[in-house]
């Protein structure tokens, strides 16, 4: 999710405004200390304008 929210130009206060999350949690889901449920990752999907899957992708060098 870093790697997308990055590449769109967002700080994790702008992708939590846009997502509707604080940015506490947006933290902890790119830390890994947070785990997103099904419906949180969709709503985290639409707010990037990608699919959901995209999110579960890893980038080339294994850090997301």
């Amino acid at each position: 999710m870093r790697r997308i929210r990055l590449a769109k130009g967002l700080t994790q206060e702008q992708f939590a405004d846009v997502s509707g999350f604080t940015q506490q949690y947006i933290s902890g889901l790119e830390s890994g200390q947070r785990n997103p449920t099904v419906v949180s990752l969709f709503e985290l999907a639409q707010a990037l304008g990608v699919d959901p899957a995209d999110l579960l992708k890893r980038s080339a060098k294994g850090k997301d």
